[in-house]
This record gives structure tokens, C-alpha cells and sequence, in this order.
């Protein structure tokens, strides 16, 4: 199995930024699309950007879109989100996800149960 860990959380003021990243030990990221889902106190798992298997195709949730953009950098075996623009209600921990599945069109990454492997999660906090 593949093992996956967060970073790059933290606290800023909204409009800032912050890039977090999804490393995998174990098993190299490769195979997988990433998908970076966030759940906020009291709320449901919510999707927020996934990126295919070779890179290629990128999804997001309209919530996020013009301000996150997810990528991957295969030689460090990485997967990014860079967050700008936040907002306090950006606030919430953050995961990543690893699928070995294909999957059409990308909007079928958006379900939480469909993914086999998850990190720990690192916590964003954006204040107002």
C-alpha cells in the first residue's frame, strides 16, 4: 500500500496564499490521481481539486476555481495544491487522496469513498 502525508499547512490573513504538498512513501504516486479534499469543524468531507494519473487533466470544485490550482511534479514523486486567495471559509484540514483507478470524465473523482488511500491531513486557517 501507499502511504500519504501532508504539508505546507498553516495560519494566514484571507487573500494570502499557501502551497501545500502530498508526498507518498511506500508506493510512487504515479500510478494515481490525487485528489486534495478538505473538511472544515462539523462539516462534511468536501472535494476540492483532483489531477489524473499522467498530469494531463485537472478538476476542481467551483468554490475554488480561478484561485487553486492543483499539479504534480513526478521527479520529486509530488503533488501540489497552491492556494491563493483564501478565504476564512477555506479554513478546515486538508487531505490528500491517492485512486488507482481510471476514471471518466474526472468529475467521477469528486466522491470521497471512491478513493483507497489517505494522509493525515494538515490544518489551514485563514482568518478574516
Amino acid at each position: 500500500q501507499v502511504q500519504l502525508v501532508e504539508s505546507g499547512g498553516g495560519s494566514v490573513q484571507a487573500g494570502g496564499s499557501l502551497r501545500l504538498s502530498c508526498a507518498a512513501s511506500g508506493r510512487t504516486l504515479s500510478s494515481y490521481a490525487v485528489g486534495w479534499f478538505r473538511q472544515a469543524p462539523g462539516k462534511e468531507r468536501e472535494f476540492v481539486a483532483v489531477i489524473s494519473r499522467g498530469g494531463v487533466r485537472t478538476y476542481y470544485t467551483d468554490s475554488v476555481k480561478g484561485r487553486f490550482t492543483i499539479s504534480r511534479d513526478n521527479a520529486k514523486d509530488t503533488v501540489y495544491l497552491q492556494m491563493n486567495s483564501l478565504k476564512p471559509d477555506d479554513t478546515a484540514v486538508y487531505y490528500c487522496a491517492a485512486d488507482p483507478k481510471s476514471r471518466n470524465p474526472l468529475s467521477e473523482y469528486v466522491r470521497a469513498s471512491e478513493y483507497d488511500y489517505w494522509g493525515p491531513g494538515t490544518q489551514v486557517t485563514v482568518s478574516s
